[in-house]
């Protein structure tokens, strides 16, 4: 017997490469031999940050004795959700059409050689416990039913199949002229499930989904719009009444304070197991990061409250400290746990964080992160939140904000410092495409808003990583590992749709951030890829897996969002920006079928369409696109007043649905439609359009900033 692991990029498949288990990397010969020792296969997904899949692991998979029972009985394989999620997504619908109950991870498949389950699962401890069997009885009962139960089994296998095919048939597609009520009915749906105490949406566990927070800030931006040129002029005797951002805001708000967010060091956690986001599942993923610092961007541009500004700052700070690789990529993730213990290396004691702080730093942070009160992790240690507002303890403690805020920096300062010195949560190194281009747009985006300019060149050396690495002969690379040069990289697996998708969004945001012309190239090379490689040409959309992918038991296509946003809603929306700004039709009309086809199922059930939504808005409402070029001493002035200024004004007021691009007259290789005539020297030029209706030429920024405090765009 013998583990097939070693050779792995996986971090999560290289953590199991000493097991006593013979694992095998998914692929043909683990499959080939299945088939001809006619043994069912023992699949077994999981990720390297994943508290259970470890819990498991330690539990079984490193159990000689278990591991014997397996190898007799299966082929077993390892599979990291993260770097097959075609894999994760067909084997958690079958876990949920067969289980009846949600996934999770780990997943653990028992299925015939023709890779077609038969028994679904998560988690199983060693010992029957939590209502569960023991793995070891467990693998034995199920092998023993492949024997007696075969012809039970196989027409069970029948079925499913035919139920996955008929999964992957799409409803027939709308053929009525699109509407906004799947938009109107989703933001009724978030409102009748917001926790009006906590933020966010339904009880516990609580996820961020910023998808749903994001639809509900565009949704206001017409009244902030408003309620911000309003104030230029007068003194508003009401506050602004938008209950979209309300709800928006409270759950940003509540999340920040909580202890999801990292009080110390920064990034947010997966989700809180608590509905008040104090004690959270402790991995953190990119994926979840990037968007949320594009929202806490976005929060402050609408509102100009500096904490919003400040939470994305953290977050940045974190990205670029410990999850930016040399060569520029962006890593994967953090371990929830360390020392084999979930939350280890974040949890206190409070004669611990008292030893390290002065008297009064201690009577200041105690109560502001809530270590004055009972413990709240495990009943046994303090893990940090915002317990007490820091204008609140001001009060109740009789200082001035300044004075206690300055406490609270050096105190936090301190445990840091400290904290750096504990066993650190494993660092999955791997670089995975789609994760690196949600963080690229959420740096780009929130350096371009807040006048960062160091997260914009993080973004871009990211951006360039994946285009001389993983853009190969057209198409992309799903994931890699190693340093670039050395015979330890490794790039390998083809892309799926969120790959090409979430990459086309990010190059968009990234050249308004600062324009370069070979992310425009690399954006149309990706839209051509993606049309032609992942189209669904009959009934619109795209599916999962690219044409020329390896067959599996289904196709995946789907406009859900899940912990990541769908790769159909990010693809309409993006290609309807470029081909807004290129004049192109091909891709505004891939964009529109794409919409119609998920129509009727937006229609039905509008929960979890948030991202289609958000394209379904940019096709009825076309993007502005305002277009600058002079000069690059003088475009620079206008994009500080248009984009990264700190003060309230009516040209930094959210617009959600603008694209600027700033084009200096030196650029050369334009298309058509951005190649506008260059100004005398020292001026610059703006062209506004929306869809073919354009606006004669700005001359002047106070012209530009006239008609913006007028019109929403």
């Amino acid at each position: 017997m013998a583990n097939h692991l070693a050779g792995e990029t996986s971090p999560y498949l290289l953590q199991h490469a000493d097991n006593p288990v013979e694992w095998h990397p998914w692929g043909e010969a683990a499959l080939q031999l299945a088939r001809e020792q006619n043994k069912p296969i023992l699949l077994s997904i999981g990720y390297s940050a994943c508290h259970w899949c470890h819990v498991m692991a330690h539990e079984s998979f490193e159990d000689a004795e278990i591991a014997a029972v397996m190898n007799k009985l299966f082929i077993n394989i390892k599979v990291d959700r993260e770097e097959r999620p075609d894999l994760d997504q067909i084997y958690q619908s079958v876990h949920h059409m067969l289980a009846q109950r949600s996934g999770g991870w780990p997943l653990t498949i028992f299925m015939a050689p023709d890779c077609t389950p038969f028994y679904t699962g998560t988690y199983f401890p060693k010992h029957p416990r939590y209502n569960l069997p023991g793995f070891a009885d467990l693998c034995e009962r199920v092998a023993q039913a492949w024997v007696e139960q075969r012809d039970a089994i196989l027409t069970q296998n029948v079925n499913v199949r035919q139920a996955l095919t008929d999964m992957s048939v799409p409803e027939k597609a709308s053929t009525a002229p699109l509407n906004a009520a799947p938009v109107h009915a989703l933001i009724a749906h978030l409102d009748s499930r917001f926790d009006e105490r906590y933020g966010g949406f339904g009880g516990a566990p609580k996820f961020p989904h910023p998808s749903d927070i994001e639809i509900l800030l565009r949704s206001a931006a017409a009244d902030i719009h408003a309620y911000r040129v309003a104030a230029l002029t007068s003194t508003p005797t009401q506050p602004l009444h938008s209950r979209p951002l309300r709800i928006a805001l409270s759950t940003l708000s509540h999340m920040a304070n909580g202890g999801i967010n990292d009080q110390l060091g920064g990034g947010f956690c997966r989700y809180s197991v608590d509905a008040r986001w104090n004690i959270p599942h402790f991995e953190k993923m990119l994926y979840d990061n990037g968007p949320l610092l594009r929202l806490y961007a976005d929060a402050h541009l609408a509102t100009s409250e500096p904490y919003y500004a400040e939470v994305a700052h953290t977050i940045a700070a974190w990205t670029q400290r410990e999850m930016q690789s040399p060569h520029g990529a962006y890593y994967t993730a953090l371990d929830a746990d360390s020392e084999h213990e979930e939350g280890k290396f974040y949890v206190w004691q409070t004669d611990e964080v008292q030893s390290l702080l002065s008297p009064e730093e201690w009577r200041i942070a105690a109560p502001y992160y809530g270590l004055d009160l009972a413990p709240n992790f495990e009943d046994e240690a303090w893990h940090l939140y915002i317990a007490t507002p820091l204008p609140l303890l001001a009060k109740q403690l009789n200082l001035d904000e300044a004075t206690c805020a300055a406490h609270i920096a050096s105190a936090r300062t301190k445990l840091l410092a400290a904290r750096a010195h504990r066993i650190r949560p494993g660092l999955d190194d791997k670089v995975l495409t789609s994760w690196n281009a949600l963080m690229i747009e959420g740096m780009a985006h929130a350096g371009r808003v807040l006048g960062q300019t160091e997260w914009v060149q993080s973004a871009q050396r990211a951006c360039d990583f994946i285009r001389t690495q993983l853009w190969q002969n057209g198409q992309l690379i799903a994931t890699c590992k190693g340093t670039p040069g050395t015979p330890q990289f490794k790039a390998h697996l083809n892309a799926y749709l969120d790959d090409y998708a979430f990459m086309l969004a990010a190059l968009l945001e990234l050249m308004q951030a600062d324009f370069r012309i070979e992310d425009l190239h690399f954006a149309t090379a990706l839209a051509d890829a993606l049309l032609e490689g992942f189209e669904d040409t009959e009934h619109g959309g795209f599916y999962f897996t690219h044409h020329q992918h390896e067959a599996l038991i289904q196709r995946p296509r789907s406009g859900h969002d899940n912990a990541m946003p769908s790769g159909n809603g990010v693809a309409a929306q993006a290609l309807n920006r470029l081909g807004h700004l290129l004049g192109e039709a091909r891709y505004t009309q891939a964009a529109e079928r794409t919409v119609q086809c998920f129509m009727p199922q937006m229609q039905h059930h509008p929960a979890g369409f948030a991202t289609l939504c958000m394209a379904l808005d940019e096709i009825l409402q076309p993007p502005h696109i305002l277009i600058l070029r002079g000069e690059a001493a003088a475009l620079a002035d206008w994009q500080k007043a248009l984009h990264a200024g700190q003060q309230q004004t009516q040209n930094q007021s959210y617009a959600p649905h603008r694209l600027t691009l700033c084009l200096p007259t030196n650029t050369a290789d334009l298309p058509t439609t951005l190649n506008k005539p260059a100004p005398a020297a020292g001026n610059v030029n703006a062209w506004l359009c929306q869809g073919v209706n354009c606006l004669p030429a700005f001359t002047s920024l106070p012209a530009l900033q006239a008609h913006f405090a007028e019109h929403s765009a």
